[in-house]
């Protein structure tokens, strides 16, 4: 019985060795006949740890006929690093043809910061251009303002090649876009009048250029052309025109707080005419009053009261002629 048992063990050991063997018996002889050969090992070991074993194959295949040796145990790692092991073999065999040096570690890494590595390639064989501003950002010209406060609207493209070396930690294309508008904001607002930008754009492009703004950045510029340059508004012209109106509403403002305050004391002025008027009707509304007080006291006589009443008849008839309301006795 344990015989027994024993032989069909064997059995399904020597069947799953056969079923793995026929499994990967096409990659491995592909590799074999394209002279870059992977053990029947190797490929269940890649198989046991998900990894797998056809990009391993057809990587090192690229490879192997490109002259380059990469071993199995790099791409497998790369793989398991969650690399594109494919781009990176395109990458390395696009660098030794164009003879840029590029040692596998430096295109796993660039990959792996989440760089296209076969991209960064080509741009560096093939120069990219660049526009500035990006259009896709919804802006297509930088404005600028001369000294003499004319606006001008430039557009440039920069022609950038990709630097390998700097390609892992370097600034992207929005860093390259970003500085040059700045270089070229500077620029045309240090210079006297907007004519001399007009009669010299290439100064702005030497300029720019000669400040170094591919520093910290993955690429490198080799030149910076203006595409085109058209004069804008007159922002001087028009900043001054908006100052002064600004003047003319503050003093409006000014002289609007003055007349008010005129107003108020007027109005000040008319209560204490009115106040002093009633004051003075009722001191002479005393006035009977003090002259039947005299009368008890003997103070006053008849002469003298008929005097009086016609110096008071006398005032008012002055008064009237004078066009004054009499105060009345």
């Amino acid at each position: 019985m344990l015989t027994v048992a024993l032989y069909a063990l064997v059995g399904l050991v020597a069947l799953g060795v056969l079923f793995m063997f026929f499994k990967f018996f096409g990659l491995w002889f592909r590799a074999l006949l394209s002279g870059a050969p992977v053990g029947m090992g190797r490929l269940i070991g890649m198989w046991l740890r998900h990894v797998k074993p056809g990009i391993i194959v057809d990587a090192r295949i690229m490879l192997s006929k490109a002259g380059l040796d990469v071993n199995s145990d790099m791409l497998e790692t790369h793989f398991l690093a969650r690399g594109n092991v494919f781009k990176v073999s395109q990458a390395l065999v696009a660098a030794n043809k164009a003879d840029i040096p590029l040692p596998f570690q430096r295109a796993a890494a660039i990959d792996l910061a989440g760089r296209d590595v076969l991209e960064a390639v080509k741009t560096s064989v093939n120069p990219k251009v660049i526009d500035c501003p990006d259009p896709g950002k919804g802006k297509n010209t930088i404005d600028a303002v001369a000294k003499d406060g004319i606006q001008l609207q430039v557009k440039a493209r920069v022609t950038v090649r990709a630097n390998i070396e700097r390609l892992v930690g370097g600034a992207t294309e929005e860093t390259i876009i970003a500085r040059v508008g700045e270089g070229i904001v500077t620029t045309i607002g240090s210079s006297e009048s907007y004519k001399s930008v007009l009669e010299n754009p290439d100064l702005i492009s030497k300029r720019v250029l000669g400040k170094g703004l591919d520093a910290g950045t993955a690429f490198e510029i080799l030149s910076i052309d203006i595409a085109d340059i058209d004069v804008g508004a007159n922002v001087g012209a028009k900043l001054q025109a908006d100052q002064a109106e600004a003047d003319m509403r503050r003093f409006q403002a000014e002289a609007e707080k003055r007349r008010a305050a005129a107003q108020a004391r007027e109005q000040e002025m008319l209560a204490l005419v009115q106040e002093n008027r009633a004051k003075v009707v009722l001191a002479e509304a005393e006035i009977p009053l003090a002259i039947a007080e005299a009368f008890k006291k003997g103070q006053l006589g008849i002469m003298d009261y008929y005097k009086l009443t016609n110096i008071q008849a006398d005032t008012k008839m002055r008064s009237s002629i004078g066009g004054e309301a009499p105060s009345g006795a």
